[in-house]
């Protein structure tokens, strides 16, 4: 009895032994499944790393590859200046002819007004010629010479400012007398004492005129 019972004890420890054995081999198995995986992980991780350290180096390179050379930027340096004088130049020359303009209307004007006292004289002259006297060489010539110098100045821009019958303007007459008269409208003028003249668009003479009401 006492043999069976050792016997049967010994096959019980062998079988406890072997199922223990069997465990700790499917533990050993799924740890190194797990160490398998995670190593692969690493792999792949480390193979990230080494491409992003790749194309780091490849942008620094081209980078580098792409830095103007000394002589392409003093060429830019040297054609932005050309740029920029030949804008300055632009300016001047402008700038010049506008003054030179200027200047030219100036002197036209100066001219102009040295000159309208000489055609007041040959008005004043012509309406002092009775009608039969027009008929004689000598008015007539008078009256030649005097057209031939009003229509010159028309040629180059200088006309007479329109007066009688017209509303006054501050800006083309200078009111010399008022007066009533209810046959007229508001600020109309009635006379006309010196004729005025403008240059262009620029008035060399204002109008001497009588405005009534």
């Amino acid at each position: 009895m006492l043999e069976e019972e050792k016997l049967n004890q010994e096959e019980t420890n062998e079988e406890l032994h072997e199922e223990v054995q069997e465990v700790k081999t499917e533990e050993i198995l799924e740890q190194m499944e797990e160490t398998g995986e995670s190593d692969t992980d690493n792999i792949e991780e480390s193979d990230e790393e080494g491409t992003q350290k790749k194309e780091k180096s490849k942008f620094f390179k081209k980078d580098k590859k792409e830095k103007k050379d000394p002589k392409d930027e003093k060429i830019e340096e040297l054609n932005d200046r050309l740029i920029r004088t030949m804008a300055e130049f632009d300016n001047f020359r402008k700038r010049s002819e506008k003054e030179k303009s200027q200047m030219f209307e100036l002197g036209a004007k100066d001219i102009i007004e040295r000159i309208l006292p000489v055609i007041d004289n040959f008005e004043r002259g012509l309406d002092t010629i009775s009608e039969e006297e027009r008929e004689g060489a000598f008015a007539q010539g008078i009256e030649k010479i005097y057209k031939q110098l009003t229509t010159t100045l028309e040629e180059v821009g200088v006309k007479a400012i329109e007066a009688v019958g017209n509303e006054f303007d501050p800006n083309l007459h200078n009111a010399v007398m008022h007066a009533d008269d209810e046959e007229q409208g508001e600020n109309i003028i009635t006379d006309e004492f010196q004729k005025g003249y403008m240059y262009k668009d620029t008035v060399v003479r204002h109008s001497m005129v009588k405005v009534v009401n």
